[in-house]
């Protein structure tokens, strides 16, 4: 059955106390699905790249971990997420998000309407686990900014020991800091992140974005 577009957003119906980040969505084929997944049909690939963008973000997963109490993620909840209304995507602010999320999303043939349908009739972009770190550092310093955060409140949503010292009874993004110890040997996603905000608040960015 078509849903009447080249491409459906979706996200995982199920999370895990293993993985780095709580909600897991990215964009599919138009193609039928199992019940594994929570979809979003009838919008068009803008919208699925504007939806996208702000459910991968660390500040919507941050309020989601908050909302849980059991590894599935209930309908109901998912529905009660904070998540911006298309008022708040204005041209530039389009122009910073969309070519991230068509990178980091546009990596097989399978997507290419999905691409295609974004104005890139490229071939798919290469898989380089650096390249979509910043990609991604950029997008979560972005929407902090757009949920109204200080550096302050983005490092706690990043580490609350960083940002409370060393002593304070919280944690938040445990596996995602853990594993990037182990494997580059220091907590990528904090470094970057933080970095794209000082970058973008002492260039501008935020302000000609209107934020």
């Amino acid at each position: 059955m078509s849903l009447g577009c080249s491409s459906i957003l979706g996200f995982r119906r199920v999370s895990s106390v293993t993985n780095e980040r709580t909600l897991v969505a990215t964009i599919l084929p138009n193609m039928p699905m199992t019940y594994g997944w929570i979809l979003v049909t009838g919008a068009d690939a803008l919208s699925q790249a504007k939806l996208l963008a702000n459910l991968s973000s660390l500040v919507v997963d941050y309020a989601l971990r908050n909302s849980l109490s059991q590894p599935s993620i209930p309908q109901g909840t998912a529905a009660q997420l904070p998540i911006l209304p298309p008022t708040f995507y204005t041209d530039p602010r389009l122009a910073f998000i969309t070519p991230k999320v068509l990178e980091l999303t546009y990596t097989s043939h399978a997507l290419a309407p999905f691409a295609r349908d974004l104005g890139h009739d490229g071939p798919p972009f290469a898989w380089d686990e650096d390249r979509r770190a910043v990609l991604r550092a950029d997008l979560d310093a972005f929407y902090a900014r757009a949920y109204g955060l200080t550096r302050i409140d983005l490092r706690y949503i990043l580490d609350p020991a960083d940002a409370r010292g060393p002593d304070y009874p919280s944690e938040t993004f445990r596996v995602l800091k853990e594993k990037e110890i182990r494997h580059h040997g220091e907590y990528r996603t904090q470094r970057l992140t933080l970095a794209a905000w000082d970058r973008m608040e002492a260039n501008g960015e935020f302000t000609a974005m209107g934020m």
